[in-house]
């Protein structure tokens, strides 16, 4: 990563009273990694033992989500004064309490020093995709830090900081990644096939970096995935993994949302039940995001891949309407708590915008 951010993350991981961090950055570039560094620096070879980790995206659409989210943050139970930022550890006495391998060296080449009379940190508490908490959530967590002891530190990830209310990035401090510059990812390429031995031509490697959009996670899994089958010399064979891996989806919701067909009812057969279900191009939304796991970023660039791509044939001023209607999707997108809002008023505009131009689909 760059030096400005990599410092950032030295210079709060040497600090004896490291401040809560908040980690930003597109997916694929190390924030994860990062988080995973500095915590294995400011709690010793045990931080394993002492990091909590969850998982916002999962409370998402779950039952009991807030209950979840306090139980994790409250394990005592509500109203108890057991808070798990508020236990200590017994690393925050005694740093030599727990030993490793030879070989775990400190990511920054040694130990923190122990300010005698200063307790250090001996616990963080990792949120994963924090941007998907949302309000209520947020605030919660917010008034958990204003209690927080001493020895715990909290540590945001998350994509876009944007859906952080202020009360929680004015107590953090925020180190962004950007995006892997194609340098960096050709370079780490090499390393990886001269390392484990990958026949492969700088072809290939470029195409890779080109397809990747900056996501260096990505570009690994591609490697690996062409170098499994014995096509990691094969050019072509990159281009025909991008096409069997990018779903059609895209496309047919664009097609239904300019036919004005955005929301729809059918009745299915469930189980010898006849069940009232979502149609039409919402209903592809949510199969996208849910049934594949993409996430709002990956259906944004999914559907600008359909407008200035060749799969759907469209005159110009109506592709650059949709395209209009799609920034400010994604605009709206950076600011909610709730993808779907967005995406049904970007649909509802495609629809207009089809029923304008007297679009019709066979």
């Amino acid at each position: 990563m760059p030096d400005k951010a990599r410092q950032a993350l030295l210079s709060v991981s040497l600090s004896p009273e490291p401040p809560h961090l908040l980690i930003t950055g597109p997916a694929g570039v190390g924030k994860t990694a990062a988080w995973r560094l500095v915590a294995r620096q400011i709690l010793g070879r045990g931080w394993r033992s002492t990091t909590h980790v969850l998982q916002a995206r999962d409370l998402v659409r779950q039952r009991g989500a807030m209950s979840t989210f306090e139980n994790f943050l409250r394990p005592g139970g509500t109203g108890s004064s057991d808070t798990l930022a508020g236990r200590l550890s017994l690393d925050a006495f005694d740093r030599g309490i727990s030993t490793g391998s030879p070989n775990d060296v400190a990511p920054a080449g040694r130990e923190i020093e122990i300010i005698p009379g200063v307790l250090p940190v001996s616990r963080l508490i990792v949120l994963e995709d924090a941007d998907h908490l949302g309000s209520i959530r947020q605030a919660y967590l917010r008034r958990m830090m204003e209690t927080v002891g001493n020895a715990s530190r909290f540590v945001l990830v998350a994509r876009a900081p944007s859906r952080i209310i202020d009360a929680l990035r004015s107590r953090t401090q925020m180190i962004r990644i950007p995006a892997t510059e194609r340098g960096t990812m050709l370079s780490t390429m090499h390393s990886v096939t001269e390392s484990e031995g990958v026949e492969t031509v700088n072809e290939v490697l470029e195409d890779i970096a080109y397809i990747s959009r900056g996501n260096l996670r990505k570009a690994l899994f591609t490697l690996e995935m062409l170098h499994l089958r014995d096509l990691a010399q094969d050019r072509s064979a990159v281009h025909t993994l991008v096409q069997s891996t990018t779903l059609q989806s895209g496309r047919h919701l664009m097609e239904l949302a300019l036919r004005g067909r955005v929301v729809e009812w059918r009745w299915e057969n469930q189980r010898g039940r006849k069940k009232k279900v979502l149609a039409g191009a919402l209903a592809e939304i949510d199969r996208m995001m849910n049934d594949h796991g993409m996430d709002s970023d990956d259906v944004v660039h999914q559907l600008h891949d359909v407008l200035v791509g060749r799969r759907l044939s469209l005159p110009d001023p109506l592709r650059e309407q949709l395209l209009g209607a799609l920034a400010d999707c994604d605009t709206q997108l950076n600011r909610s708590m709730h993808a779907r809002i967005p995406f049904e008023n970007f649909l509802h505009k495609v629809a207009r915008a089809g029923r304008d131009h007297g679009l019709a689909f066979g």
